[in-house]
């Protein structure tokens, strides 16, 4: 008998290789191929769907907006851009135990009520998932459900119930007769993903796909399996804490970098309304080392509490920072001491963004600047107070995208005293709001040891 011929595929980006190496020839990977089964050559899967399409050209073609069946979450909605889209696929991935399935049965329990459902499971049982929903308190939920992990029965499954929404909990159990590999592994779970998309597409059933995470928090898998769905959402957060973050980072139907913020309560994860309180401070009064910072999450302004403690570093200080990036906090230490005479050469810099947000975009960097000569000096800043916008290396200002709607959120919850870019300053006064104009890193310096 014919041994069966081995090859060796990347986890990381998919490529493979006859043979064993130490780095992977495609994603220059260390230590990341594994061994499986070749596939014998025959009939390729997707002969029969290879028919030719007319060319058409773009402008005679008919676009109209998509439709959107609203989930009933409206956090959710959020994040996909008002619900969900008919054969669209959604990846979703987040570390064990954060929530993935728990929001994800609240929306099918939503959906069922006007639409039909289907939640597969591949790591539980079908009275696992009853007793889940009655915790919830999903009484009487009209939700399908079955507990399958091949791909060839769920296919079944999905045109003989035909439902408008189906939740595939998890990708990485399922597994294909086509393939010989394990569930899990890489031609798995890029083959099962490509068959549910083409389900998807075929029939306009809406695929929810639930993803693992690997120790760094990146989806498992190779990334192709991003680049096949239409939408990537990510959970973030501490286990540790009640409220949760989930992040569009890819969204063919909406914008990215949207963001829902959910509590996680006994009857599951809740919407919240104004989640800006959660990163704001719970000082009774103003403390060193604290600035207000208003970050723009998509479509939506928050207010974000950075903390920034400066102490007695000797010989060797530490940067470290929570939150925000690591390079970029000793750019702006560097840019301090150049043109604002601030020196922190023998100090300790810790900087936190409270409440587990990460501040991407470099708006922050004011903020994270007075909080530093805050604490640095020991001075609080004013109560009420607030800024943002992003420092040059050249020790310059600049404007912060959409800076009115960052104001007005910030007058609409109490904040008056606000130091931001010259060019963020708005033709017409906002009410009970008093903006402070600035072009470079030392006039906000001077100005904070004046006010």
């Amino acid at each position: 008998m014919a041994k069966d011929k081995s090859i060796y595929t990347c986890t990381e980006c998919g490529a493979t290789s006859p043979k064993w190496l130490g780095k992977c020839p495609g994603c220059n990977a260390w230590n990341t191929l594994t061994e499986s089964v070749a596939d014998t050559p025959g009939r390729h899967r997707y002969q029969s769907l290879a028919a030719a399409q007319p060319v058409t050209t773009l402008s005679e073609i008919e676009a109209t907006d998509v439709d959107r069946q609203p989930t009933g979450i409206d956090e959710l909605d959020r994040v996909l851009g008002g619900g969900i889209v008919a054969g669209g696929v959604v990846l979703i991935g987040g570390d064990p135990g954060i929530g993935k399935s728990t929001l994800l049965l609240q929306a099918l329990d939503a959906l069922s009520k006007s639409v039909r459902t289907l939640y597969v499971t591949g790591e539980e049982s079908g009275a696992q998932v009853a007793l889940r929903s009655r915790r919830l308190g999903l009484d009487g939920s009209q939700v399908r459900v079955i507990a399958e992990i091949q791909l060839e029965k769920i296919s079944a499954t999905i045109a003989a119930e035909q439902p408008t929404v189906c939740v595939i909990d998890s990708i990485q159990t399922v597994y294909s007769d086509q393939l010989t590999s394990a569930p899990g592994s890489v031609a798995q779970v890029r083959e099962c993903a490509a068959q549910l998309t083409r389900i998807a597409k075929s029939t306009g059933t809406s695929i929810v796909l639930v993803g693992h995470v690997t120790k760094e928090g990146a989806l498992a898998g190779p990334r192709v399996l991003e680049h096949i769905v239409d939408t990537v959402l990510y959970f973030e957060g501490d286990t540790h804490s009640s409220f949760r973050l989930v992040r569009a980072i890819k969204n063919r139907f909406g914008a990215v970098n949207e963001i829902g913020v959910f509590a996680m309560t006994e009857k599951g994860l809740k919407g919240v309304a104004n989640p800006s309180a959660i990163f704001l401070s719970t000082h009774g009064d103003p403390v060193p080392g604290s600035c207000v910072l208003v970050t723009l999450e998509g479509t939506r302004p928050l207010l974000v509490e950075v903390q920034a403690l400066v102490d007695s570093g000797g010989p060797s200080p530490r940067r470290l920072s929570v939150g925000l990036d690591r390079d970029r906090l000793a750019m702006m230490l560097a840019v301090m001491h150049r043109h604002a005479g601030i020196a922190c050469m023998d100090q300790d810099v810790f900087v936190n963004a409270v409440g587990g947000v990460r501040i991407g975009e470099p708006a922050g960097d004011l903020a994270v600047m007075l909080a530093i000569q805050s604490s640095l000096r020991g001075k609080a800043l004013p109560r009420g107070f607030f800024a943002f916008g992003e420092v040059g290396l050249a020790g310059e200002v600049r404007p912060a995208p959409r800076g009115q709607e960052r104001l007005k959120e910030a007058a609409k919850l109490g904040f008056s005293v606000a130091v931001v870019p010259k060019a963020n300053v708005p033709k017409k006064p906002v009410e009970g709001l008093t903006i402070h104009p600035v072009e470079r890193i030392e006039q906000a310096v001077d100005l904070m040891r004046s006010l």
